[in-house]
């Protein structure tokens, strides 16, 4: 690694999903769809909830900022790669690279602690009704949201600025179509020992602990489903986290998928698992 030529970095080049120029605008017209179906339909349900007071109940203060997260998770990668393609330009600068990665990173934990959080709030909702509304008080909502936020931000903080401390060599090109933390940091000449700890103590701090509390929320919240005698009342306690957990399903299915592919082949390009992960996740929450 130290006998490689390193040189100042100011830019990375993305070599995207395909170098086959016929299918460069198939990709560009099916993210822009994708991109627009996630991005409006977000809108519209951060919108409904703001303009009925009906719905100003904390399952859906939650739900408005995961469709706030969605929003600028999605943003934080897919118009990047749209202007490449339409420009034929792969070159993103250093300091556009650290910003994509922490903007990355911080929206897709926040909604990993958002989905968390909703989990209890329905794990509350069914199994102790009667205290919900002393519990779910906006206090409380307002400090698991501030936690959420504070969670999210300070690792991708700290990724970023040891990303700082490391020396890059003179290959510069990065297999993702946006700037991936361990693509980034496999690109490094310098040791990254404390990059690769820090990358797998937050990843399993920040992706098992919130996955064992949403398993710990629905089976007692499946355990008191089943405790009910009526066929058309256990349909309706389960319809109103349903939706929920197909997206939490979705989630950390697809993260999952990253995972083991990157580990198994991390000199192939962005893969299926990836792509499903950051564009076509958020628009489940529809």
């Amino acid at each position: 690694m130290e006998g490689r030529n390193q040189t100042p970095v100011k830019e990375f080049i993305l070599l995207g999903l395909s170098d086959e120029r016929g299918l460069q605008s198939l990709l560009f017209w099916l993210f822009l769809s994708m991109y627009l179906v996630t991005f409006t339909g977000n809108l519209l349900i951060i919108l409904a909830i703001i303009t009925d007071s009906h719905l100003h109940t904390p399952m859906y203060l939650f739900l408005t900022n995961l469709s706030f997260s969605d929003m600028c998770f999605t943003s934080t990668t897919i118009p990047k790669m749209l202007l490449n393609i339409q420009t034929q330009s792969r070159v993103i600068t250093y300091a556009g690279c650290l910003s994509q990665m922490y903007f990355y990173m911080l929206f897709a934990e926040l909604g990993n602690l958002l989905l968390t959080v909703m989990a209890y709030d329905r794990f509350l909702a069914i199994c102790h009704p009667l205290q919900y509304m002393v519990i779910m008080n906006p206090k409380f909502c307002c400090i698991l949201l501030l936690g959420s936020w504070v969670l999210s931000a300070l690792p991708s903080l700290l990724h970023d600025l040891m990303v700082l401390r490391l020396s890059f060599c003179a290959e510069l090109e990065i297999l993702h179509f946006f700037c991936e933390l361990k693509q980034v940091i496999q690109l490094a000449c310098s040791d990254t020992f404390l990059n690769d700890l820090a990358m797998y103590l937050t990843s399993g701090l920040l992706g098992v602990v919130p996955l064992i509390g949403i398993l710990a929320s629905y089976f007692r919240i499946i355990s008191s489903i089943l405790r009910i005698s009526s066929v058309s009342g256990k349909h309706k306690t389960f319809s109103t986290c349903g939706s929920h957990l197909s997206v939490v399903s979705s989630f950390y299915g697809t993260s999952l998928g990253v995972y083991l592919s990157s580990t198994a082949s991390q000199n192939s390009r962005a893969n299926i698992a990836s792509v499903m992960f950051t564009v076509v996740t958020p628009i489940l929450l529809k």
